[in-house]
């Protein structure tokens, strides 16, 4: 399991048994960091968010430049329209025997590949768009408006409801930890406060040169309330 900080054993050492708890340091890291790029290439027109701000799964946060793109659905959408209605002239002079079914046929192929062509344009329209595939907050904000992108990210979010709580314990309590517990998770101050994580993670493979293991807790975050990135106690009963 991958930690996102520098193991040090005065950070993680065991801290305190009881006959009821056993007590450790962890981290508090959010549940995924996302870079989003741009499903196509070109000029970025607007980019929505900047840092810390809050976004929606499926939130436009930049647009790229799409005049030609929307110039060229506008024409396959007349083109559709006028097709459409040339289908339903042929077909009305068919029903009263003054067209072939050759035309027939051919006025309705054409007006099907019409509709195809339009709904090609507007998925070449909406690429123009990007959005967010989480929700979370912006943490980093890399490109403006002006600038090419191409195939970097323009954005980084991260999901902070739930979070993650990592920590290092040592393999002597092995045993003792199982997925699906609880634990309490006291945040270091100034936030203070108490809640509780349940164990998602316990890691298979054990660090034999500090005699520790990983585990990771999700602690439910409504409202985004908490902040990543806090030193923690976690206590297990």
């Amino acid at each position: 399991m991958k930690i996102g900080y520098v193991l040090t054993a005065a950070l993680f050492l065991f801290i305190c048994t009881t006959s009821n708890a056993a007590e450790f340091r962890g981290l508090i890291e959010p549940y995924k960091t996302v870079k989003i790029g741009s499903p196509s290439e070109g000029i970025i027109a607007e980019v929505n968010v900047d840092r810390g701000d809050f976004v929606k799964k499926g939130q436009t946060v930049a647009t790229l430049e799409a005049g030609v793109e929307r110039a060229t659905m506008k024409a396959k959408e007349a083109s559709k329209e006028y097709l459409a209605q040339k289908k339903e002239r042929i077909e009305k002079i068919y029903k009263k025997e003054f067209a072939s079914k050759s035309e027939m046929d051919e006025a309705e192929a054409n007006r099907a590949v019409s509709e195809m062509q339009l709904k090609e344009a507007a998925e070449v329209v909406k690429r123009r768009l990007v959005t967010s595939p989480i929700d979370g907050i912006v943490v980093e904000r890399f490109l403006n408006p002006g600038e090419y992108v191409k195939d970097q990210p323009l954005i980084k979010v991260a999901k902070i409801n739930p979070l993650n709580v990592e920590v290092i314990i040592p393999t002597q309590y092995f045993t003792s930890i199982k997925v699906g517990m609880r634990a309490k998770v006291i945040p270091e101050d100034p936030i203070g406060g108490e809640y509780t994580a349940v164990v998602k993670i316990v890691d298979r493979v054990i660090d034999a040169a500090s005699g520790t293991f990983g585990v990771r807790l999700q602690l439910p975050n409504p409202g985004n309330r908490l902040p990543s990135g806090l030193k923690c106690k976690v206590i297990f009963p």
